[in-house]
């Protein structure tokens, strides 16, 4: 507490975070080493923000729990992305068939939100959600109904028939390009563009009977 209060009122301060303490710079600072220093921060895709999302609120969970919960397949793509970023990891695998890799954030994820723990996550706005990741917690709660504890086996236990990750390629955010505006027609301008064909009329001879 006394180091904290020495550099109050500084540029930088003492802050916890996951792995310990660190020095890090004001948020009140940004704008100017903005200016010193101007960086792009890494795009990510909106699959990868909602698949880590879920690994963060609902931890530990298998591709499979997040395929349910956004009702698309998960790419294996996305996943190695958010391992080498170095914010999930697996922790084990689910007693189920296939046995499927269980995900959880890892310390680098809090460190780089600058938090100490997952109880400081934003609340989710919505009925609160039972599967939340819980430390102290003796069984692992499962999306798919499955009973507490007996779910995650150790790493050390690889299955025979575990999957293989494919070889990353980056994943590019998706660009929308505006349509060219459809020309409308009035009722006028359709009559004028397309003119009623000539119907000939009932008492015409026609080529049947002029044979």
């Amino acid at each position: 507490d006394e180091l904290m209060q020495d550099w109050a009122g500084r540029g930088v301060e003492l802050v916890a975070v996951a792995t310990g303490w660190r020095f890090q710079s004001r948020p009140e600072m940004r704008q100017f080493l903005d200016r010193l220093h101007p960086e792009k921060p890494p795009r990510y895709s909106r699959a990868a923000m909602e698949t880590l999302a879920i690994i963060a609120y609902r931890q530990p969970v298998t591709r499979g729990d997040i395929e349910d919960i956004r009702g698309v397949t998960v790419s294996s793509q996305i996943v190695k992305q958010l391992e080498d970023r170095g914010w999930i990891e697996a922790i084990g695998y689910r007693e189920a068939p296939g046995r499927p890799a269980l995900y959880a954030t890892t310390r680098q994820f809090l460190d780089d939100l600058g938090l100490a723990t997952l109880d400081q996550l934003p609340m989710l706005d919505g009925p609160p959600t039972a599967a939340v990741f819980d430390p102290g917690s003796a069984g692992q709660p499962s999306l798919l109904g499955d009973e507490p504890g007996q779910v995650a086996l150790p790493l050390d236990e690889q299955p025979e028939d575990g999957d293989v990750i494919a070889d990353f390629e980056p994943v590019f955010p998706t660009v929308e390009v505006p349509l060219a505006p459809t020309a409308s027609l009035t009722t006028e301008g359709a009559a004028e563009a397309f003119p009623p064909a000539d119907v000939p009329a009932a008492d015409d001879p026609s080529p049947a009977t002029l044979a």
